[in-house]
């Protein structure tokens, strides 16, 4: 949480106290957040265009990415980095936990038998896609507490302030 001198309270120091488990679900949902719009979009997208499973997945995944990495970029542009260093940090921050994310929701999607085959109208279109955004956050949390205690991920965004 930003005091408003541009220090933040989190309870520890990147790379070398304890991680919280709040600060670490803070990074996931942050990270979630780009994630479920190039997620959804790409399902929306894929279902409605009638593109083939792979094809929708494969949209999907790239869109996270974008998108993850745009949220990232648009908080540290603010603070006065250029694009290209703004899109380093995003990278360094946000890779891992967008494909773990991706690999997670994605796999739960595929696995649900009719969800890939379900129409936007279809309860189980939208149900499979929420389960698999929670499941993502529940496994993708405990990866972000681990990489922020090593001074990695969204510890690097945090790092520049």
């Amino acid at each position: 949480m930003e005091t408003g001198h541009g220090e933040h309270e989190h309870g520890h120091e990147h790379g070398h106290g304890t991680t919280t488990w709040a600060m670490a679900a803070t990074a996931t949902l942050h990270c979630l957040t780009g994630c479920a719009i190039g997620e959804v979009l790409g399902m929306v997208i894929g279902t409605a265009t009638g593109l083939h499973n792979a094809g929708t997945v494969v949209l999907s995944i790239a869109l996270a990415f974008v998108f993850g990495y745009a949220l990232t970029m648009r908080g540290v542009l603010r603070s006065g980095m250029g694009l290209a260093s703004a899109f380093r940090v995003a990278l360094a921050a946000d890779t891992v936990s967008i494909a773990v994310m991706e690999v997670i929701d994605n796999t739960v999607i595929v696995a649900i038998p009719g969800a890939m085959d379900a129409q936007l109208g279809d309860w189980l279109f939208w149900g499979s896609l929420a389960l698999s955004l929670v499941l993502a956050f529940v496994v993708t949390t405990p990866v972000n507490r681990w990489m922020i205690s090593r001074g990695r991920g969204h510890a690097v965004v945090h790092g520049m302030h």
